[in-house]
């Protein structure tokens, strides 16, 4: 059986409808902006998890070094 509230604890915030130029402006380094005719996303340039931690590991040895 399931706790009554566990389904609360698993909301998705919504989708925020941005502009091309919207995009551009809240961008992060580590994001790419994909524009198709009929959409326009933001995605991690890098999708699994643990490779963008060990690329983030990386960039910061290089800075150091």
């Amino acid at each position: 059986m399931r706790a009554s509230g566990s389904d609360a604890a698993t909301n998705i915030a919504p989708k925020i409808l941005m502009t091309l130029e919207e995009c551009m402006e809240y961008i992060q380094q580590d994001e790419c902006i994909e524009v198709t005719p009929n959409h326009i996303r933001m995605r991690k340039t890098i999708l699994d998890e643990e490779e963008r931690k060990k690329f983030q590991k990386m960039l910061k040895a290089e800075e150091v070094n």
